[in-house]
């Protein structure tokens, strides 16, 4: 018993060693796209960053643990603290950074199934995730759409329904013409679509299209991960997906099970060379979206 206990504890350690030194390692990126709006890469989901007269608009804030680095990444950019950050959903690397950022001064804005979601234990991909601390929720929520007024643009907070979460929004910055999505995109990626937290592929082909049809060719578009975007490259991830799912739900109307289907390389074979190299892969991917498109 004190062996095991021993063991446990020497397991515990070199967990929390690597996982420093995975923190010491990871470098915040600045990617200047105009004069007032940034982002920040790192390790979690990309970060945009607002700068002007009226306050520092915050999109996302990966891991509590990157919090000083994200903090002395912004400071480069502006002395201003942030005074208003938008979470784009509820997964914690998009919304670890939210107690500190929290105590720094920066009011939180989200959708209202975001703050439900952090509220209560979770499961993502078959893990457990427990509920946020209270000083980690959102301090706004809201249902629908918010449009704020600053910086001399006007910016569109919009919900999309049941897409990778129940609880998606992405940032439209209309006079800046830039688009923050979230994991709305994963660029060059199969996306992951949480079935446990409400996404469905439906309503992610939809909130693409939505987005697609506010996005001119000049439009920067800011994925959840990975690289800077456009409508041009985003349009061809939706073809990916709509393609995927008419795919899928051929062999669903041919009654075809789950196995099948998840095995079936050939329904993905033109996207998997270039979609499929990451956590999601291709069978990944086609299993998602029996789910989805099966699920009552």
């Amino acid at each position: 018993m004190r062996l095991a206990k021993q063991f446990f504890v020497l397991i515990v350690f070199a967990l929390t060693f690597y996982t420093n030194a995975q923190d010491k390692e990871v470098q915040i990126e600045t990617h200047q796209l105009t004069k007032q709006i940034y982002m920040l890469s790192g390790q979690g989901g990309n970060i945009g960053l607002f700068v002007g007269k009226d306050g520092v608009f915050m999109i996302d804030d990966q891991f509590a643990s990157l919090t000083p680095k994200v903090l002395a990444a912004i400071k480069e950019i502006t002395s201003k603290p942030v005074s208003y950050l938008i979470n784009t959903h509820w997964h914690s690397d998009h919304t670890g950074g939210n107690e500190n950022m929290k105590k720094d001064g920066a009011t939180i804005i989200a959708h209202e199934n975001v703050r439900k979601r952090m509220s209560k234990d979770n499961t993502v991909l078959g893990k457990k995730k427990p509920a946020s601390p209270k000083d980690a929720l959102p301090d706004i929520t809201f249902t629908n759409d918010m449009m704020f007024h600053i910086n001399n643009d006007d910016v569109l907070v919009s919900h999309v329904h049941n897409a990778h979460t129940d609880g998606d929004s992405f940032v439209y910055f209309s006079k800046n013409n830039i688009i923050h999505m979230g994991d709305l995109y994963f660029q060059g990626k199969f996306p992951f679509i949480d079935l446990d937290s409400g996404g469905s592929i439906n309503g992610y082909i939809d909130a693409v299209n939505k987005i697609l049809m506010i996005a001119n060719d000049t439009t920067k578009i800011i994925p959840g991960h990975r690289n800077m975007s456009n409508k041009a490259e985003l349009t061809i991830f939706r073809n990916m997906l709509t393609n995927v799912r008419t795919s899928v739900q051929s062999e669903i109307d041919k009654q075809k099970t789950l196995e099948e289907v998840t095995n079936n390389s050939e329904l993905t074979k033109e996207f998997n060379s270039e979609y499929g190299d990451w956590f999601i892969t291709d069978d990944v991917f086609r299993a998602t979206v029996y789910k989805s498109l099966n699920a009552k």
